[in-house]
C-alpha cells in the first residue's frame, strides 16, 4: 500500500515549497527517437513546467547548433573492458530506452558518434571505469552505452566538468545476474547547461545502483529511468545535490516496474542556499498490472539553508495491481532542526561549526553509497566548500 508524507516547510517567508500527489508517470507525447514527434515545449506542459526554458540555450527548440569546443570524453578502463567509438548505425544503440522528451530526441537525432563500453560476462572489475567529460565551450550532443555481460560486476564514475551546453542520452544495459554501480558527478562551471536522459535496463537477478551528485552548472536537468528485462532485478537510485544562488537543478526519475518480483529504492537529498536557488525533484514509480510481487519505496528530503530558495518536490506512485510486497513514497522540506543546533551549541560548538556538522550528517548516508574513496573525499570537501561560501 502507498504511504504519502506531503512536503512541508517549517517557516514562512521567502521559502517556496510545492507538493503534489497527482500521478504524472505518463508523458504528454509517446516515446520516440524522432524529434519531430515532440512539439516544442512552452513551459505549460507537465514535464516542462518547472524548467526555465529560456536558459536551455536552444536545446529544447532546435536552435542550439553544434559548435565551439563541445565536450572531450576520456575513458580509463581496467584490462578486459572494451571501449569503442561507433557510428549512428551501430545495432547496440537505443536498446535500453527511448527518448521521452524533445531534448532527448534531439540529442539522439544529432550526435555523430557514440561511445560504447563493454564489460564481458563474468568479469569482476577491481578498479572503477572512469569517464571524464570535459566541457570546452560550445554545444554538443552525445550518446553513451555501458553494457555488462551476464554475472559481470563493475563500477563506473562519470565526471562532468568545464563549460558547455550538452544534451545526451546514456544507456546502461545489465545482463542476467550483473551488478553495476554508476556514480555521475555534475561539477560543471557556473554557466554550463546539461540535459540528459539515463536509461537502465536491468536483467534477471541483476543489480543496478545509481548515485547522482549535482553541484555545478547554471541549469542541470537529469532524467534517470529504470525498467526490467527479467524477474528478480533490483535498482537503487541515490542522489545528492547542493543548489546555490541562481542555479536550477532538476532530477526527474521514473521507475517502470514492468516485470514481476523486482525491487527499487530511491533516496534523493538536497541542500539549497542563496537567492533564486531552485531544486526540482520528480519521483515517478509505475507498478504495471503484470508486475506482481513488486517492492518499492522512494524518498526525497531537502534542507533549505537560506531565504530566497525554492524546492518543488513531487513524488508519484501509480499501482495497477494489488499483488505487491510493498510500495510507498515520502517527501519533506525544511530548515535546520533547531533542536539539533541547540544540542550542539549547548556543548560548546560554535554555530557555524554546528551547522556544518548537521549538513554533513544530512548527506552522510548518500556519500557512503558511492564506494569510491577518492570521490567520497572530493564530495565531502565540496560540501565543506559550499558551506564556507554561505557564510563568507
Amino acid at each position: 500500500m502507498a504511504e504519502t508524507n506531503p512536503v512541508g516547510s517549517t517557516t514562512a517567508g521567502s521559502i517556496a515549497v510545492a507538493a503534489e500527489s497527482t500521478v504524472a508517470t505518463r508523458m504528454s507525447a509517446p516515446p520516440s527517437f524522432d524529434v519531430a514527434d515532440f512539439p516544442v515545449p512552452h513551459g505549460r506542459e507537465e514535464e516542462w513546467r518547472f524548467t526555465p526554458l529560456e536558459r536551455l540555450r536552444g536545446l529544447h527548440d532546435g536552435t542550439a547548433v553544434v559548435g565551439g569546443g563541445g565536450v572531450k570524453v576520456t575513458v580509463e578502463a581496467p584490462e578486459g573492458v572494451t571501449v569503442e567509438t561507433v557510428g549512428r548505425d551501430d545495432a547496440r544503440l537505443g536498446r535500453a530506452g527511448t527518448p521521452v522528451d524533445r531534448v532527448a530526441a534531439q540529442a539522439y537525432s544529432a550526435f555523430d558518434q557514440a561511445g560504447v563500453i563493454t564489460v564481458p560476462k563474468e568479469a569482476v572489475l577491481t578498479e572503477p571505469i572512469r569517464m571524464a567529460v570535459q566541457g570546452e565551450g560550445g554545444v554538443a550532443y552525445a550518446h553513451q552505452v555501458i553494457e555488462l555481460g551476464a554475472f559481470a560486476e563493475a563500477v563506473l564514475v562519470m565526471d562532468h566538468t568545464g563549460d558547455a551546453v550538452v544534451a545526451a542520452n546514456v544507456e546502461y544495459i545489465l545482463g542476467d545476474g550483473a551488478k553495476l554501480t554508476v556514480v555521475s558527478v555534475q561539477d560543471w562551471d557556473d554557466k554550463a547547461v546539461h540535459v540528459a536522459q539515463h536509461n537502465a535496463l536491468v536483467g534477471r537477478d541483476a543489480s543496478f545502483k545509481s548515485v547522482v551528485v549535482t553541484f555545478g552548472g547554471d541549469v542541470v536537468r537529469l532524467h534517470p529511468r529504470v525498467s526490467y528485462a527479467g524477474t528478480g532485478g533490483e535498482a537503487e537510485l541515490f542522489g545528492l545535490y547542493f543548489t546555490d544562488k541562481g542555479q536550477h537543478q532538476e532530477h526527474r526519475l521514473f521507475v517502470d516496474h514492468n516485470t514481476p518480483h523486482c525491487k527499487s529504492n530511491v533516496v534523493y537529498k538536497g541542500a539549497l542556499q542563496g537567492d533564486d536557488a531552485h531544486a526540482v525533484w520528480i519521483g515517478d514509480v509505475l507498478i504495471e498490472a503484470k508486475a506482481e510481487g513488486t517492492d518499492t519505496y522512494e524518498m526525497n528530503r531537502n534542507l533549505v539553508l537560506t531565504d530566497g530558495a525554492r524546492v518543488d518536490s513531487v513524488p508519484n506512485l501509480e499501482i495497477e495491481t494489488g499483488e505487491i510486497v510493498g510500495a510507498g513514497h515520502a517527501s519533506a522540506t525544511g530548515r535546520f532542526d533547531d533542536e539539533q543546533l541547540f544540542y550542539l551549541m549547548a556543548r560548546g560548538i560554535p554555530e557555524h561549526e554546528a551547522r556544518r556538522l548537521v549538513v554533513r550528517g544530512f548527506f552522510a548516508e548518500l556519500v557512503q553509497q558511492i564506494g569510491v574513496e577518492d570521490i567520497e573525499e572530493r564530495l565531502i570537501a565540496k560540501i565543506e566548500e559550499e558551506l564556507e561560501a554561505s557564510v563568507a
